[in-house]
């Protein structure tokens, strides 16, 4: 009979074995591990065993078991000591913090200049102070990348790249909170608009709307770009280039790490390669990258400035007499609305390069187009050194270049200057 009474006894929470309630709880968010501490005392001591919150510190802080080491702390002190310093920023930091330690790391032994250039994190408080001197609030993945690093000192190169032509050089720093809010905006055409870098060659900056305003989204990062044929000076065009602060800030270094911005003396050059602008032509392999120019482009008028970097490579493995000099050039430029237009000219931007076995040959140049893209093809000619009677044509492989998306300032459409309360059409292009 006791047998019986004690097989027919109900199965409760504190006569559940340890590890089938241990697994269980490995599922678990740190939210729901939290509020099982508040269910019964059973519960409390389990969710407290230490292994449950070494994924939450890896998962949501990135903590590493060395740093772990070095502060002699549980897993669950370290979860809830960082996240009492950074908690409101849990759904951005790992993200965020990611891709920080994936470009210091990159650009340690490349840049180690540009590296001891960032600046120590901001506080809470700091961070807060400008928030009451601008009037709005700060993204948060914003404030966030703020705490891991308060920008750079105002150096050249920046840390969000260059461009260099034989007339023009643009390298943009990362501004620190600070300077930032010394150029908010309140000026019609920029209302709410808080400047992310800034040029000291160029005026040029890269801005954040940190509130809905004048058709922008609210945490769009984008160019301002002035209409020049408005005689309205709030009317200002925009090159998006962000929709929040977090995408535009991982996929600039995920561009950087992965290689797909080449590092040229030390600085980080925002040309794009496509992996198929690649052509080549006996021993010689000519590839092409590209980048858009937003502070020498506008919408209005149409005026689309890009520029282009030219490899020119003979393979190490080529014979000797194969050595060559480049004669002349000849281009085929096509618009998006299909107009052709053929250039051809002596050699490249004022040289003519000798190509031998295993030498590289770089150049840069540019162009513009009245339409939003438009692509580039053509050849080089060349004569072997040892046979000048000789000549042979070496393919340039078709290059597109196309603008970010734009959208046109509404003070276009007369919205701002009627105080028409109506929602406003953009054109958003690629």
């Amino acid at each position: 009979m006791a047998a019986m009474e004690t097989e027919s006894a109900p199965l409760t929470l504190e006569s559940l074995p340890t590890d089938p309630l241990l697994l269980i709880l490995s599922f678990l968010d740190y939210r729901d591990l939290i509020n099982c501490c508040y269910v019964s005392r059973r519960l409390s001591q389990l969710s407290s065993h230490d292994p449950l919150w070494r994924r939450h510190c890896k998962k949501y802080w990135l903590i590493s078991e060395e740093e772990k080491a070095q502060k002699n702390q549980c897993w669950k002190s370290l979860f809830i000591d960082t996240y009492s310093d950074v908690g409101r920023y849990i759904d951005h930091y790992a993200a965020i913090k990611k891709a920080w330690d994936d470009l210091k790391k990159y650009l340690e032994p490349r840049c180690p200049r540009m590296v001891l250039s960032l600046k120590e994190g901001a506080r809470e408080e700091d961070l807060d102070a400008v928030e009451a001197q601008i009037g709005c609030k700060l993204p948060d993945d914003y404030r966030c990348s703020y705490r891991i690093h308060n920008g750079q000192k105002l150096v050249v190169p920046g840390l969000l790249g260059s461009m260099a032509l034989s007339n023009h050089y643009r390298s943009e720093d990362l501004l620190d909170v600070d300077t930032a809010a010394g150029g908010f905006q309140q000026r019609q055409g920029l209302k709410h608009c808080l400047p992310l870098t800034f040029c000291i060659h160029t005026g040029l900056s890269q801005y954040i709307a940190v509130e809905a305003a004048e058709g922008r989204n609210k945490n769009e990062v984008f160019y301002q770009c002035p209409d020049q044929m408005a005689r309205n000076p709030a009317a200002i065009d925009m090159f998006i280039i962000g929709a929040t602060f977090t995408d535009w800030f991982t996929s600039y270094v995920n561009n950087v790490v992965s290689g797909g911005f080449p590092i040229i003396r030390d600085q980080i050059f925002r040309y794009v390669h496509d992996p198929e602008c690649v052509a080549t032509t006996g021993d010689i392999t000519v590839s092409v990258s590209t980048s858009f120019l937003p502070e020498l482009s506008s919408v209005h008028p149409p005026h689309y400035f890009f520029t282009y970097r030219i490899r020119i490579e003979m393979s190490k493995d080529a014979l000797p007499e194969k050595a060559c000099q480049l004669d002349s050039r000849y281009w085929r430029i096509t618009n998006a609305k299909g107009d052709v237009e053929e250039v051809q000219g002596p050699g490249v931007v004022g040289e003519f390069p000798i190509i031998s076995p295993g030498r590289v040959y770089e150049y840069t140049s540019c162009t513009t187009f009245s339409t939003t893209s438009g692509y580039m093809e053509g050849y080089y000619t060349f004569h072997f050194l040892y046979f000048k009677d000789k000549i042979f044509n070496v393919a340039i492989p078709r290059f597109h270049m196309a603008c970010p998306t734009f959208r046109v300032s509404i003070a276009r459409l007369g919205y701002l200057m009627t105080g028409i309360a109506v929602t406003p059409v953009f054109w958003a292009i690629k």
